[in-house]
């Protein structure tokens, strides 16, 4: 089984544009935070956080398992 191209090209193009999808966001977060209840400042911060680390998490694996074929 060799590695997929098609998935390697799209984590190389995905890793290239989560640095502009988290600042982008991290910006709007930043600018909205303090309209916002204190709970939902909260849940907005920790799905913020959860995304950001299943992201690089799926980034770090998808190019692991790709190239070494698992």
């Amino acid at each position: 089984v060799l590695a997929s191209l098609p998935l390697q090209m799209m984590l190389y193009f995905n890793v290239y544009y989560f640095p502009v999808w988290f600042l982008a966001e991290g910006m709007m977060l930043q600018l909205k935070y303090q309209l916002l209840p204190q709970h939902y400042q909260f849940l907005l911060v920790a799905a913020f956080l959860i995304l950001s680390l299943a992201e690089g998490a799926r980034l770090y694996l998808g190019y692991v398992g790709n190239l070494q074929e698992k």
